[in-house]
């Protein structure tokens, strides 16, 4: 079969041919794959989780049919998982792909596949931050980090969903503008325009309406330090990634003062179960079109090419390895 695959930690995958996984237990047909940050973190060979054996194909999710399983019948479309780059095995940048039963999630809907794979990981990952961690109650002030990148566009149309009274959305530049408010955000703040910490949280608290209750943080580093300073009291701060660096300075009287709550997340936290139901929450928000997440399809044979660009906008690269 054709797959992308990587041949040395730091370089970029090249197409090339792959036995097929003809002993698995569950069998996909990839119609869909995304590449996502955590491909580039773990084919970097700079992961926490390690360096699995090379060669290996990349990919830790997808969407596509089942061809054999031991549950689903086959011709099911599914969204899966895969721990590609993370342990020993490939993932789903092929034309097919070996899937352990418990990461294989069945999908319904006229959503194209291509939406469905685009939104991912990204979706749950936004859905449970706001729903399990930061349990964001109707009527509540929201700020949403990194709002013009993937999972930023997500919690911006959930939190809108789940009843956010006020959304601010933070974005780099003023060109980020229009597709946060169209995403569901009542305000933007923009980066460029709050050039220092407190500038910033003055920005947020103003925007806002008032003290802040949730925030959702994809970037942490000095913003993260700037929306913690805008939450009032009992308010969550939700952190999903560190795009913006990997430490950040919160005050402790502020955090005491407030009763703050500054919590983590991960998808790899959640049973298999809270996954399957946070994704089908984010593709009925999608297939309602109250979600939109931006997103460009391209063959796998543009893999290289591809793998350069995935990482650098809010738009995400699928690709179809029918093609």
């Amino acid at each position: 079969m054709r797959a992308a695959l990587l041949l040395a930690y730091g370089s970029t995958p090249v197409l090339d041919e792959r036995a097929e996984p003809v002993d698995a237990v569950n069998l996909v047909e990839v119609t869909a794959a995304p590449v996502v940050p955590l491909d580039l973190l773990c084919a970097s060979g700079a992961s926490y989780f390690g360096r699995p054996p090379l060669p290996y194909v990349p990919g830790v999710q997808g969407v596509g049919v089942v061809r054999r399983s031991a549950e689903l019948a086959p011709g099911t479309r599914v969204w899966f998982a895969t721990t590609a780059g993370m342990q020993p095995g490939d993932g789903s940048l092929a034309e097919l792909c070996a899937v352990a039963t418990a990461d294989l999630v069945p999908i319904e809907g006229e959503l194209s596949d291509a939406a469905a794979a685009a939104i991912g990981t990204s979706g749950i990952a936004a859905w449970m931050a706001l729903t399990w961690r930061a349990r964001l109650q109707p009527g509540e002030r929201v700020v949403v980090l990194g709002a013009s990148g993937i999972v930023g566009q997500v919690a911006l149309a959930a939190a809108r969903h789940l009843g956010a009274a006020h959304l601010v959305a933070v974005v780099r530049s003023e060109a980020a503008e229009a597709p946060a408010l169209a995403a569901g955000a009542t305000r933007v703040v923009t980066l460029a325009d709050a050039p220092d910490r407190a500038t910033l949280t003055a920005r947020l608290t103003e925007a806002a309406g008032g003290p802040v209750d949730v925030v959702i943080d994809p970037v942490f580093g000095d913003p993260a330090a700037a929306a913690a300073d805008a939450l009032g009291p009992g308010g969550r701060l939700v952190n999903l990634g560190g795009a913006a660096g990997d430490r950040s300075d919160f005050s402790s009287a502020t955090l005491r003062g407030r009763s703050i709550a500054i919590l983590g997340y991960t998808n790899n936290a959640i049973t298999p179960a809270q996954r399957a139901a946070a994704l089908g929450s984010v593709l009925d928000l999608a297939s309602s079109g109250a979600l939109t997440v931006t997103h460009v399809v391209r063959p796998l044979s543009a893999c290289a090419e591809s793998w350069a660009s995935a990482g650098r906008s809010g738009t995400r690269v699928v690709l179809d390895p029918r093609e």
